[in-house]
């Protein structure tokens, strides 16, 4: 089982931003919430988790991997350091998969990021489920109408865009579906849902400008 408990941010952004990149986030979402283990949005994933205050309470557990097997809400999971994991999935998890979604649109063979607490059984009930997400610092190689060419380290990708998801932040400014200022060359830091069938990414929301394309 690959999980990670609550301290450990840092190996969690790690895997995030590699997963496209073993075959394996922020606009506004549209995801909008938060529950007692954290927020829901696309950004969620990449915070720093919240601790209970009820000392009570479980602290949340991360699991992440491919997603191999899936029975009812049940999802069997392959971790990337040869582990598994069993994720229960309810009608009260939130589910995002490029943009908030059910659990109908996870498929096997998807990347899978859930947070959720231990139960008895050894699966984890999971609170949040992120889809196929990434978080990728990349540079601009090319600029087309619906595409975008992105070079991470020695990685090419194609990202695509969704007329009506994908919007760009310049400077920090907030986010607009204005993709005219993108200039080839530019760092770009590109929250996006990896694409299973061709590696490619479709775009949420990609940041250029200063401060852009060093988030970890």
């Amino acid at each position: 089982m690959s999980a990670y408990p609550t301290g450990d941010p840092l190996a969690r952004r790690r895997f995030l931003t590699a997963a496209a990149l073993r075959g394996a986030t922020v606009i506004g979402t549209g995801v909008i919430g938060a529950t007692a283990l954290g927020a829901v949005d696309a950004d969620a994933a990449f915070a720093e988790p919240l601790r209970a205050l009820d000392p009570a309470a479980a602290d949340s557990t991360f699991v992440e991997g491919r997603i191999t097997w899936i029975d009812g809400g049940l999802l069997e999971v392959a971790g990337s350091w040869g582990e598994y994991a069993r994720v229960r999935v309810t009608g009260a998890t939130s589910v995002w998969k490029v943009r908030a979604t059910t659990a109908a649109a996870i498929e096997t063979g998807d990347g899978l990021y859930a947070r959720g607490v231990p139960m008895p059984d050894g699966t984890l009930a999971a609170d949040a489920v992120w889809v196929n997400i990434v978080n990728l610092h990349t540079t601009l190689r090319g600029i087309e109408k619906d595409r975008l060419h992105l070079a991470h380290g020695s990685h090419e990708i194609v990202g695509h865009v969704l007329a009506d998801t994908t919007s760009v932040s310049y400077s920090g400014a907030a986010p607009t579906v204005d993709l005219s200022r993108l200039r080839i060359g530019q760092d770009a830091q590109v929250l996006g849902a990896w694409r299973p069938s061709d590696d490619s990414v479709e775009l949420v929301r990609v940041a250029v400008g200063p401060g852009a394309g060093h988030r970890r």
